[in-house]
């Protein structure tokens, strides 16, 4: 059964949230990864390379709070209020088709599901009732 996690989207401070919730539900950091270790990292400016593209603290049994820095060099905009979205962790591929797709209808579909260089399979959409959803199969799950 998928799991369902707040992504949270922030203009360049993602890292400085990300260590406050981190001190308010401790633990330690499942991952941490910045823009430079994309494959496009080559092409951003020194400062953005340092932003945050993926980070997830885990909270409790089985929840993850997972965020991004939302970089306007990208195109990216941000309003606060809707800079979140709901991601789903499917538990395979097939399950993860059958949720976007039933996602889909009357959908934005913002990235089709395809296999990412993180070693996920991985689409977003904005549903008809204007909810971002990001939809994951990680591989290193199995």
């Amino acid at each position: 059964m998928a799991t369902i996690n707040p992504y949270l989207n922030f203009l360049g401070n993602t890292e400085e949230a990300f260590n406050f919730y981190k001190s308010v539900f401790g633990g330690e950091f499942a991952m941490v990864q910045r823009f430079k270790d994309s494959p496009h990292g080559d092409n951003m400016s020194a400062e953005d390379k340092e932003k945050i593209m993926h980070i997830a603290l885990p909270i409790g049994n089985g929840n993850v709070l997972m965020g991004t820095d939302a970089l306007p060099a990208m195109g990216q905009k941000l309003n606060i209020g809707d800079n979140f979205s709901i991601c789903i962790s499917a538990d395979s591929e097939e399950e993860a088709d059958r949720l976007f797709a039933a996602l889909s209808p009357g959908a934005n579909i913002v990235m089709p599901l395809e296999k990412a260089f993180w070693g996920a399979y991985f689409g977003m959409l904005t549903d008809q009732f204007g909810i971002q959803w990001m939809v994951n199969f990680d591989y290193h799950q199995k």
